[in-house]
């Protein structure tokens, strides 16, 4: 193996080019071999250099995917081979990315490990649309978390729902809207909460669901992106906009 064997774990961002990092960038641009996960916007891809070995992983919700283990597993493989690994994932890879799981399989085989961050859903989705995620005198806090069925039923603890002054940021929440909604009444906070539902965040096809806890998931339609719920006072400021960047810029040239 090579004294100088690295993976590069890296943030691509919420899909579009310019919403990378510099350093994400170059770390595309000089991969070798670049595993990325089924979200990744062709664009990014195509920052990879010719000859880079490129391999998609999968790591979408409700879709096949290559398993864990086995991402870990080719990362090794290649990385022993002398190659630039590249390991490109949506968003920031310390928000639901597994980034911990993978540095520490990694670097307990010798490997070393540099990760880049990114730009996660739900700052995108409030840059975008024009609301905060904290403002003062309305929310003192950000939770970030995700929410999926176990047997039916919605799992985790729910608790921090409750709490008037946090704003609350769930990935991967649409298809259980409805039970998440509710379970959030129940642990406390107010049925007239605003809420906010934002599919495919930072991209210029990005669309907005406006609400509160208890009028939300009536609202929510049949999506073709991933979904971010951003619930919490700051909601409300959340403003319907032109998302048609060419669009823009020619009315204001």
């Amino acid at each position: 193996m090579s004294d100088a064997a690295q993976v590069l774990l890296v943030g691509a961002g919420p899909g579009p080019v310019d919403l990378m990092t510099l350093r994400a960038v170059r770390a595309v641009e000089s991969a070798q071999a670049l595993l990325y996960d089924a979200l990744i916007s062709d664009e990014a891809i195509a920052l990879a250099p010719a000859g880079c070995v490129r391999i998609q992983t999968g790591k979408r919700a409700g879709k096949p995917s290559m398993h864990q283990d086995e991402i870990n597993r080719l990362m090794l493989r290649l990385a022993r081979k002398g190659l630039r690994v590249v390991r490109l994932k949506g968003g920031d890879p310390s928000v639901f990315g597994r980034v911990g799981e993978e540095s520490a399989f990694l670097r307990e085989h010798g490997v070393s490990v540099e990760v880049v961050p990114g730009v996660t859903a739900a700052c995108a989705a409030a840059a975008q649309f024009g609301f905060p995620l904290t403002h003062r005198g309305e929310a003192r806090r950000v939770v970030f978390t995700t929410a999926r069925l176990e047997a039916g039923t919605l799992s985790g603890d729910w608790s921090a729902a409750g709490d008037p002054q946090a704003t609350l940021a769930v990935y991967m929440g649409s298809e259980v809207a409805q039970a998440l909604c509710a379970r959030m009444i129940a642990a406390g906070r107010a049925p007239g909460t605003p809420a906010v539902a934002i599919e495919q965040a930072g991209g210029a096809n990005a669309r907005i669901f406006h609400g509160t806890l208890e009028t939300l998931p009536e609202r929510l339609d049949s999506h073709g992106g991933p979904v971010v719920i951003v619930v919490g006072e700051v909601a409300a400021q959340a403003q319907a906009v032109d998302t048609d960047q060419d669009a823009l810029l020619a009315r204001t040239a």
